[in-house]
């Protein structure tokens, strides 16, 4: 947005700020939705709380406008509140996250961490799903000095560590 654009009429409203020790709701290390009952199942409230994340310099929230007063709950997660839940396999490989943004799959910033597949984008990791690792599956190799990205005739090594932001 540009300075001289006038602010959206929910950027105007007051801001309600609950922080994360306070949540009553938090993401467990494979990006369920849980609360004291247990993980959350029904499908368009988990859709809803997925499309609301974002970020600012204090963290990951969720928010949403309730009348006059715009909520931002800040939450506890483990790992990463970020998961790609589909890819969609055309040139280039196309990755969908959680919060329903889609973007092109960059080899070089692709690794692993405790078994698991990521993607480092900036400073922030994004998991893969389990859905979205068997998708992946077709394009990765196993060799003796580690695992590889295999699309067409190119091959990338994924280091076993996050590369640098």
């Amino acid at each position: 947005m540009k300075n001289s654009d006038p602010p959206t009429a929910e950027a105007r409203l007051p801001e309600v700020v609950i922080p994360k020790e306070n949540a009553v709701f938090w993401m467990d290390d494979r990006g369920r939705w849980c609360n004291r009952h247990g993980r959350f199942t029904h499908k368009r409230i988990i859709d809803h709380f997925n499309r609301a994340i974002r970020r600012d310099k204090d963290g990951y929230y969720l928010t949403q406008t309730r009348g006059d007063v715009r909520e931002k709950v800040y939450f506890n997660y483990v790992d990463t509140p970020l998961f790609v839940s589909r890819v969609i396999t055309r040139h280039p490989i196309e990755l969908v996250l959680n919060t329903g943004e889609t973007m092109n799959l960059d080899p070089a910033g692709l690794f692993v961490d405790a078994d698991q597949l990521y993607l480092r984008r900036g400073d922030e990791r994004i998991r893969f799903g389990e859905r979205s690792l068997m998708a992946m599956a077709p394009y990765l190799e196993e060799g003796a000095d580690g695992f590889y990205l295999c699309i067409g005739d190119r091959r990338w090594p994924i280091p076993a560590h996050a590369p640098c932001p």
